[in-house]
C-alpha cells in the first residue's frame, strides 16, 4: 500500500510536467447596457466553444499554453474577435458587443439558416419595424409598397382586394411566409396583407427572383417573409393614429404591445393587439365607394422557452377578424343595394418550432408545425332591373362561404463543415409536408370549388464559403404534388 501511495504521489507531482498544465479563459459578455445571455464563444483555431449563461458569464477550460483567437457572437450584434496568449495562469477576458448597423442585420430567408446580411449569397431586402413606423404604414400592404421591385396592386374598386407582384409577375408566383412557413393561403392573400398590423412585425425579409425556389415552385417571382416580434425585455407600448382622406373618410388605429421576459432570460412572451376602423370614401359623390369601409381587430402572442443552453421552443398564435364593405353607401340589407361587396373574414394562424444544437453548435436539428384556418362569409352582387330577375335575386341572393385550412410540418438538419476544401460549408437537408383544403361556394351562381392540395418535398442545400469574398450557394428541391403527375424539381445556384 505504501508503494502505491508513493506512485500516486509521484504521478500527481509530475503530471503537469508530462502532459502540460491546463488553464482556463473566463469573463463576461455584455452590450453597452445589459449582459448578453447565451452569447456564443468560439476558439477559432481549435473549433472549440461554449455558450454564456443567463448573466453573460462564460468559461473555457482545458487549454494549454499558446495563442488563441476568440470570437464572440450574438444575434443582432457585431461579432468581436480577440487574440489572447496563455502562458502560466488562468485568464480573464471580457467582451462588449455593439448593436448591428443596417448592413450587418441577421437574415434567415435566403438560406433557411441565420446569416449576416453582408454574408448572405442571396440578396435579401429588409424592412424593419422602425422603417414601417417611419413611413407611417399601418399594415403589411402599405409597408411593402416601399420595397424595391414589389408592387401591391389593388384590383377591385368596390372591395379593394390586393395581389402582391414581385418583378412584375402576378400574385400566384409570389410566396408569402409567416415566420418562414407558407401558411398564408392564396385566399388569405387576397385581403390578408391589409389585415396584418405592423405592431406585430419585427421585420419583413424579401427575396426577388428565382433564388427563392428553396421554398417551392410557387416562389418563382420571389418570397416575402413576415417575421413576428420576439420578446427581448419587459416593455409596454400603446399608440393611437388618426388619419383622414380629404376630410371625407376617417381612419382610427389603436395599437397595443407588451413583452415579458423572465429574469434568467430563458422564457419570454410578446403580446399584441390592434383595432382599426375606416369609413368608406366616395371620390366623385355618386354615393358609391371607391375605398371600402373596414373594421379590423387583430390580436396574438408569441413566446419562447429555453430548457437548456442548446435547446429552444418557439410558439405563436394570432387571430384576425375583419369586416369589409364597398359599393352603394346605403345602410340596409346588403343584397338590396344596387351594387355591393361584403366580406367577413375570421383567420387563425399558429406555429410551433423546436431546435436543438449539438456537436459544439456545428449541427442543428429543427422540427416545426404550423397552420392557418380562414372562414369567410361574403356577398358579391348587382341588384337586377328585370322583374323576373329581381324575384330570383330576392329568393336566392348571391351570398357565399369560403373555408381554407393549411397545415405544414417538417424537419430540417443543418451541419457545418469548417474545413471543406479550405473553406466552410453549411449543408442543409430537410423534408416537409403541406396540405391545403379549399372550399368556396356561392349557390346562387352554381359556383363550387372543393379542392385539397397536398405536397411532399425534400430539399438539399450547400452554402459554401470558399473564401471571405466568395460564396457558392447551390441546392435543389424535389416535390411531389397530388395535382401534378410528375415530380417537380426546383434547382437554385447563386455566386
Amino acid at each position: 500500500m505504501k508503494l502505491i501511495n508513493q506512485v500516486l504521489l509521484f504521478y500527481l507531482l509530475t503530471a503537469p510536467l508530462l502532459y502540460g498544465q491546463l488553464y482556463s479563459i473566463e469573463g463576461k459578455i455584455q452590450s453597452k447596457d445589459n449582459p448578453l445571455a447565451f452569447a456564443n464563444v468560439l476558439i477559432k483555431n481549435l473549433r472549440k466553444g461554449t455558450v454564456a449563461d443567463e448573466k453573460g458569464n462564460y468559461k473555457l477550460n482545458g487549454l494549454k499554453t499558446g495563442t488563441y483567437m476568440l470570437e464572440v457572437s450574438f444575434t443582432g450584434y457585431i461579432n468581436v474577435q480577440k487574440e489572447i496568449r496563455i502562458t502560466d495562469q488562468n485568464t480573464i477576458l471580457d467582451f462588449q458587443l455593439e448593436a448591428d448597423s443596417f448592413l450587418e442585420e441577421v437574415v434567415i430567408t435566403g438560406t433557411r439558416t441565420f446569416k449576416r446580411k453582408t454574408n448572405s449569397p442571396v440578396i435579401v431586402n429588409i424592412l424593419s419595424s422602425a422603417a414601417l413606423d417611419n413611413v407611417q404604414a399601418c399594415n403589411v400592404s402599405e409597408g411593402l409598397k416601399f420595397q424595391t421591385g414589389l408592387r401591391v396592386e389593388t384590383n377591385c374598386q368596390t372591395c379593394n382586394y390586393t395581389q402582391l407582384r414581385i418583378n412584375g409577375l402576378a400574385g400566384g408566383y409570389s410566396q408569402i411566409l409567416i415566420n418562414g412557413r407558407p401558411i398564408f393561403s392564396p385566399l388569405t392573400g387576397l385581403y390578408g396583407l391589409e389585415q396584418i398590423p405592423v405592431n406585430m412585425i419585427e421585420r419583413i425579409e424579401t427575396i426577388r427572383g428565382g433564388g427563392s425556389t428553396l421554398y417551392g415552385s410557387s416562389a418563382i417571382g420571389g418570397v416575402v417573409n413576415i417575421i413576428t416580434k420576439i420578446p427581448k425585455s419587459n416593455n409596454i407600448e400603446l399608440s393611437y393614429l388618426q388619419q383622414s382622406i380629404k376630410a371625407a373618410a376617417n381612419e382610427n388605429i389603436l395599437n397595443g404591445n407588451a413583452t415579458l421576459v423572465s429574469k434568467n432570460k430563458s422564457t419570454g412572451m410578446a403580446l399584441f393587439a390592434n383595432k382599426r376602423t375606416r369609413e368608406y370614401y366616395d371620390a366623385n359623390w355618386d354615393n358609391f365607394s371607391e375605398i371600402p369601409a373596414i373594421e379590423n381587430i387583430a390580436y396574438g402572442a408569441s413566446l419562447f422557452y429555453l430548457p437548456s443552453e442548446n435547446q429552444k421552443f418557439e410558439a405563436s398564435v394570432s387571430h384576425l377578424n375583419e369586416y369589409r364593405y364597398g359599393g352603394e353607401m346605403i345602410d340596409q340589407t346588403v343584397h338590396l343595394n344596387q351594387q355591393a361587396e361584403e366580406r367577413i373574414h375570421d383567420v387563425w394562424i399558429g406555429s410551433l418550432d423546436y431546435q436543438i444544437n449539438f456537436n459544439e453548435h456545428n449541427s442543428a436539428l429543427i422540427a416545426y408545425l404550423s397552420g392557418q384556418r380562414t372562414n369567410r362569409d361574403h356577398y358579391t352582387g348587382i341588384f337586377p332591373d328585370d322583374s323576373s330577375a329581381i324575384e330570383a335575386h330576392l329568393s336566392s341572393p348571391p351570398y357565399g362561404i369560403s373555408e381554407t385550412t393549411t397545415l405544414q410540418g417538417g424537419t430540417q438538419f443543418n451541419h457545418r463543415f469548417d474545413r471543406f476544401l479550405k473553406g466552410t460549408n453549411v449543408f442543409t437537408l430537410g423534408g416537409e409536408y403541406l396540405r391545403e383544403a379549399v372550399l368556396d361556394v356561392i349557390p346562387a351562381y352554381n359556383y363550387n370549388i372543393d379542392q385539397t392540395a397536398e405536397s411532399k418535398a425534400l430539399f438539399l442545400q450547400s452554402d459554401w464559403e470558399i473564401m471571405p469574398a466568395l460564396s457558392l450557394l447551390s441546392g435543389v428541391r424535389m416535390e411531389h404534388h397530388n395535382l401534378v403527375d410528375k415530380l417537380i424539381f426546383s434547382p437554385r445556384i447563386s455566386v
